[in-house]
């Protein structure tokens, strides 16, 4: 009799149950409607069944077509991880667990090797070879209509963006979402520029292109520790990095141009160009800056630009090139090392049959290039004509900056109105002066009142007479760059050349030196300081100096 009562009481034992919960959106999450009809429906299961729930797992915002999930795998681990807690696992539906087929069908054997089997309160189903089936075209269904409702989903996203409209992820440093239209109950936003982040971002382009006022154009690293030094900081109040910094220079959208459809949200890849689509947005930095900024930084890229073209103590390293084959020119010496010519890197490595090239003394090459830039590039007309459009898109900046100013007027005013209405409740006994949720407010409302006044107060000093392109400044301009071509040492006149010229071409009876506008542009905006020339890359030494003789004197020479 004993022996029967025990049997009795051990098959009474409730099942132990955990309930899994999962919705895909994070819009899903914050609406706090489905996790909590999932939880009621799946006590209420558990309770008319006589089981025990041990156990809840919820995973908000995830997608089912991975196992990519934190509480997922939480679970899991739980289940097969020995000294099992739980008999059953019970999902509102089997999509709720995974809607991908194989996946679906992996897990539930690595459960049921452990134990534990898999209950849909919405589809219930055996174990015989019917119910596995059937499970198995669910599966299959569910996993079909994931790609289905991805592929609308994306449709009509990308619809929204050839409209114009702003597809609801965090908007790009220097701007913000804005109410755009009202369709039902959808709201649409289009990007609008914020006023005071904006012009950090105009610091940072002018920064790379014309520096700080004391310096020439400074490289991404020099920027950045600038910034941070400055205080200047992320929207997040973190401190930037060149990472960070390089992503934001390299956006599209502040010439006006957000580009949306660009990455494959499920396998993280790129999508080719053809398949971008452009959304049209207000522009922070004008489209010729941004370029130039880009080209700057290709320039750089140490796969284009080697150190030696940078640090070598050759003047038109990487400059010169044969006009017959257009490969660059090469220095070599004569046998005695007294005479240096320049000579194609062609017909000197491969022979004539590649090019029949052609040999130039250094000297007279060098003193050429020079002479010829001072005296016919660097005159007052012929700056004057290079510069003319330059002046006039300048006169037409003057409508911009007054926006600007109004903008950013309007923020400072702003955060002044909010600190008097701060200050007034205190006064008025309506808020405590003591209250420390309410001294980190003022303290916050203070800081954008700062920045914004310092960003107001930089871009009133654009609009100065000084900060204008002028004729002084272009004689300013003539006077350094003539002083620093004729008699500089060899590194200061190679920066100042790669700086002004894109190529020297060395023909038989003729020499074409090619350079472009902008760049001269740059130069004079910059008040004729040298522009940022520093070795792209450095060399990967040995860790031990002993096993790289060259090492020592190397860096004894740097």
């Amino acid at each position: 009799m004993k022996a029967n009562a025990a049997v009795t009481t051990e098959q009474a034992a409730p099942l132990r149950a955990a309930l899994y919960m999962r919705v895909s959106t994070g819009r899903q999450a914050e609406s706090d409607l489905s996790i909590p009809d999932q939880r009621r429906q799946g006590l209420a299961f558990c309770q008319s069944r006589g089981w025990e729930v041990t156990a809840e797992f919820v995973d908000a915002g995830l997608s089912g077509t991975n196992d990519n999930r934190p509480e997922f795998q939480r679970l899991l681990d739980a289940a097969t991880g020995g000294g099992t807690p739980f008999d059953v696992v019970v999902v509102h539906s089997l999509s709720r667990f995974m809607r991908d087929a194989f996946l679906q069908e992996m897990h539930l054997r690595r459960l049921a090797k452990a134990g534990v089997r898999l209950v849909s309160m919405t589809q219930e189903l055996g174990d015989d070879p019917m119910s596995v089936m059937i499970r198995q075209i669910f599966a299959l269904f569910d996993e079909y209509q994931s790609k289905e409702i991805r592929k609308h989903v994306q449709r009509s996203m990308n619809e929204n963006a050839r409209q114009g409209f702003w597809n609801g992820s965090i908007a790009p440093f220097g701007y913000r979402t804005v109410a755009a239209e009202q369709r039902g109950a959808k709201t649409k936003t289009k990007l609008a520029i914020d006023p005071v982040e904006a012009e950090t971002v105009r610091l940072m382009f002018r920064l790379l292109t014309h520096g700080d006022g004391t310096t020439g154009p400074m490289g991404l690293k020099a920027a950045v520790c600038w910034l941070n030094e400055r205080g200047y900081r992320t929207r997040g109040g973190a401190r930037w990095g060149t990472g960070p910094f390089h992503k934001l220079i390299t956006n599209t959208v502040y010439k006006g141009e957000a580009r949306f459809n660009r990455m494959d949200s499920k396998t993280g890849k790129a999508k080719p160009a053809s398949e971008h689509i452009i959304v049209p947005v207000d522009p922070i930095i004008d489209p010729t800056v941004f370029d130039a900024v880009q080209g700057q930084l290709k320039a750089r890229n140490p796969r284009v630009t080697p150190p030696r073209v940078v640090a070598g103590p050759i003047l038109l390293t990487g400059i010169a090139t044969c006009a017959t084959c257009g490969g660059s020119m090469t220095l070599r010496t004569g046998k005695s090392g007294r005479y240096r010519y320049y000579v194609c890197a062609a017909a000197s490595q491969k022979g004539k049959t590649a090019c029949r090239g052609r040999s130039v003394p250094m000297d007279r090459l060098d003193q050429a290039v020079m002479d010829r830039v001072a005296d016919k590039l660097l005159t007052p007309d012929r700056i004057a004509e290079l510069l003319h459009g330059l002046m006039d898109r300048q006169t037409r900046k003057d409508e911009d900056y007054a926006s600007r100013l109004a903008a950013l007027r309007g923020t400072l005013a702003e955060a002044e109105a909010r600190l008097a209405r701060l200050y007034q409740a205190i006064e008025n006994g309506i808020a405590d002066a003591n209250d420390p949720t309410l001294k980190d407010r003022i303290a916050a409302v203070k800081t954008e009142r700062d920045i914004a006044q310092t960003n107001f107060d930089r871009a009133v000093a654009e609009m100065r007479p000084e900060a204008r392109l002028t004729q002084e400044k272009i004689a300013a301009f003539i006077e350094v760059m003539r002083t620093n071509v004729l008699s500089g040492d060899t590194p200061f006149r190679r920066a100042w050349l790669r700086a002004m010229i894109d190529n020297v071409e060395v023909a038989d009876t003729e020499i074409r030196i090619h350079g472009r506008r902008a760049i001269l542009e740059r130069l004079v905006m910059g008040g004729g300081a040298a522009p940022a020339g520093v070795p792209s890359f450095v060399r990967n030494w040995y860790a031990q100096g002993e096993s790289n003789p060259c090492y020592r004197r190397e860096r004894a020479v740097s």
